[in-house]
């Protein structure tokens, strides 16, 4: 980014290699001196770059994942001086936000919703009280649909039969029960109207030979859509849309409850499901469970568009939708990898 005049730091200011990097990143081309360092060289920072970078290495660079939910290990604010702790190459970094910001750094203690305090999501990994949540994701979550002039692509890694439309359905009956959403009575067929998304989730890798179909449905198709941000008027320890955007944000170990869901959206009648990719934050370079004072972005009107803009939407269709003509093949392309790019930050070791 470019940075506003008057500033007040520069990249070459800091000791740590990644908060330098990321000061880079965010400073400004400036050839006159730093007036902290009094180099030339540095990326120029005013006090709002500084205060950009804190937040970035400090707060979202100490990210805790954890099954369900992430919050920072570290916050500041203007209150507190800083009582953290911080390795023999970092000690004399957070002095420069304390000079020319007057914060201090402490330990973040998180609102537990955070950490997957969500009480629909709780009751969705116990087999007992699962029936009642299914039942108001189908009540709650609204339905669309899709047509002719949808496009949407499947990605395959090493197909045996390169131009065969077999290949490109839902998989086959040995490799039921391992995706998110597919089970051995409930084949899916995963698919997404964004291409670099359908990339990231099939993991290919550079001695991959890849392949993309080109689909279309030929007819309309009825679909809840899970990548909606539904309106409540509750808290986040009660949010049904938490527990849902947490647990499409989760792991494997998460899978066996996502396939409840898809089974029981089947079971109603729908031809299948639009969800928020795992991918999502990475697609779109986002922070997950963004916050204000500790309250979600997601609670927040002002920010609810902007949330729900930020996932993006994978289809899964039931069966075997290329088999039995609901989905038409419209082409088979190979797909070649010509560039991978990382963009990436970085934090503290030891939060």
């Amino acid at each position: 980014m470019t940075e506003a005049p008057d500033p007040a730091a520069c990249s070459d200011c800091f000791s740590d290699q990644g908060l330098r990097l990321d000061a880079q990143e965010i400073g400004a081309d400036d050839s006159t001196p730093c007036p902290r360092c009094g180099s030339s060289d540095g990326k120029k920072l005013s006090k709002r770059g500084l205060l950009e970078l804190a937040l970035r290495f400090f707060v979202w660079g100490s990210l805790w994942r954890v099954d369900y939910g992430a919050a920072p290990l570290i916050q500041f604010n203007d209150k507190q001086r800083t009582s953290v702790e911080f390795p023999p190459w970092l000690k004399a970094d957070p002095a420069i936000f304390e000079e020319v910001l007057g914060i201090g750094f402490f330990h973040y203690g998180p609102r537990l919703w955070m950490v997957g305090e969500v009480e629909p999501l709780k009751a969705l990994q116990s087999e007992e009280t699962r029936p009642e949540i299914l039942d108001r994701l189908l009540l709650e979550y609204p339905l669309c649909t899709i047509g002719e002039g949808t496009i949407l692509y499947r990605v395959r890694k090493d197909p045996r039969e390169l131009a065969e439309a077999h290949e490109y359905d839902s998989p086959p009956e040995a490799l039921l029960g391992s995706g998110r959403l597919d089970s051995p009575d409930n084949p899916v067929l995963y698919a997404s109207p964004d291409l670099q998304v359908c990339v990231h989730e099939c993991r290919v890798a550079a001695e991959d030979e890849i392949y993309v179909a080109t689909l279309e449905p030929t007819r309309e198709l009825r679909l809840l859509d899970l990548s909606a941000l539904i309106p409540e008027d509750t808290t986040e320890f009660e949010s049904l849309d938490m527990a849902v955007h947490m647990l499409f944000l989760a792991g494997a170990h998460s899978y066996a409850i996502s396939r409840t869901i898809a089974s029981a959206a089947k079971k109603s009648g729908l031809d299948g499901l639009v969800y928020p990719s795992f991918f999502s934050l990475l697609r779109n370079g986002v922070m997950p469970f963004q916050t204000v004072y500790g309250i979600s972005h997601r609670r927040i009107p002002q920010f609810q568009p902007y949330e729900e803009a930020a996932a993006v939407p994978n289809v899964a269709i039931f069966g075997r939708p290329i088999q039995a003509g609901t989905l038409a093949l419209k082409c088979i392309n190979k797909l070649v990898l010509t560039r991978v790019s990382y963009e990436f930050r970085f934090g503290p070791v030891g939060f």
